[in-house]
């Protein structure tokens, strides 16, 4: 069964990992962003060497986001990110290949253990099951 596991972020959150604190939101050092590379580098190599990771990255800020949505009549309306209402927005994924949910979540405790800067906020790590095609929608 192939799954998405992905991970959150707000531009806040981009920010602090760049070295500018806000509210709730600790600066990250040198040192933190590279903890955190290891981590997930460790993670990825791991996925790598079972053959159950197909594909992941990371992805920019938000506010780098651009959505596409149709108006009242149909013709596409592009707007800039982020947006007030959007706060927590894709921050990187995985598709991966696993033999059933239990184990995709094991692998999701282990991105939920990154280490980050004391304070930080925690975001959830998001697993989705992917559908064959012709899959049950419901």
């Amino acid at each position: 069964m192939k799954y998405l596991m992905m991970v959150t972020g707000t531009q806040l959150d981009y920010e602090a990992m760049a070295g500018k604190a806000s509210e709730g939101n600790p600066a990250w050092g040198e040192k933190d962003m590279q903890t955190m590379f290891a981590h997930m580098q460790k993670i990825n190599d791991d996925l790598a060497e079972t053959g159950e990771m197909l594909a992941g990255e990371g992805l920019a800020e938000p506010a780098k986001t651009r959505f596409v949505t149709p108006d009242a009549e149909g013709r596409p309306v592009i707007s800039d990110g982020p947006y007030g209402e959007t706060k927590e927005l894709l921050a990187g994924f995985w598709i991966l290949e696993c033999e059933n949910l239990d184990r995709v979540t094991e692998i999701a405790k282990r991105v939920a253990e990154c280490p980050a800067p004391a304070g930080a906020p925690a975001r959830p790590v998001v697993i989705r099951p992917i559908l064959d095609s012709g899959g049950d929608l419901c």
